[in-house]
C-alpha cells in the first residue's frame, strides 16, 4: 500500500512540474509570438495544462498532506534564462515553436516513462497521465506547422 501511495504522488509530482514548466514556458514567449493564430494556440495550450494542474490539485490529497511539487525557482529562473538567450538573436516565431517542440518532447518522453513504469497506478492518475502524454503529442503537432 505505501508503495502504492509512493508511486502515485510521486507520478502526480512529476505531471504537475511538467504542466508547470510547459505554462511557464508560455508565460515567458507569449509576448513575443507575432502570428495572431499561434498567440491563440499558445493561450488554448496554457489553458490544457493549466486543467491537468487542476487534475492533479484535485487528486493529490489521497496521496500527500502537501502540495504538489513544483519546479524550484532556480530551474525556473535558469528556463528562462535559456530560453532568453536562444530567442536573442531569433525571436521568430519559427524559433519558438522550435524551442517548444524541444520542450515537449522532453515532457512526451518523461510522461512515457512513467506510463512504461506504472506497475501501482490508480486508474485515475494513470488517466490524468495519459491524458497529459496525448495532449502534449498533439501539441507537437500543432507547434510543427509554425517552424
Amino acid at each position: 500500500m505505501v508503495i502504492k501511495m509512493k508511486e502515485n504522488k510521486n507520478t502526480l509530482d512529476e505531471l504537475n512540474k511538467g504542466c508547470a514548466m510547459g505554462m511557464d514556458a508560455i508565460d515567458n514567449i507569449l509576448e513575443k509570438v507575432e502570428n495572431r493564430e499561434f498567440k491563440k494556440i499558445l493561450k488554448d495550450e496554457y489553458d490544457k495544462y493549466k486543467t491537468i494542474h487542476q487534475r492533479i490539485e484535485d487528486k493529490y490529497p489521497e496521496y500527500s498532506n502537501e502540495e504538489p511539487t513544483e519546479t524550484s525557482a532556480m530551474n525556473k529562473a535558469m528556463t528562462m534564462m535559456m530560453t532568453e538567450m536562444k530567442l536573442m538573436s531569433d525571436h521568430s516565431d519559427s524559433k519558438i515553436a522550435e524551442l517548444l517542440l524541444q520542450g515537449t518532447n522532453m515532457g512526451i518522453i518523461e510522461g512515457k516513462k512513467l506510463l512504461n513504469h506504472k506497475e501501482n497506478l490508480d486508474k485515475e492518475v494513470e488517466r490524468i497521465l495519459k491524458d497529459f502524454v496525448e495532449m502534449q503529442e498533439a501539441s507537437v503537432e500543432t507547434y510543427k506547422k509554425f517552424l
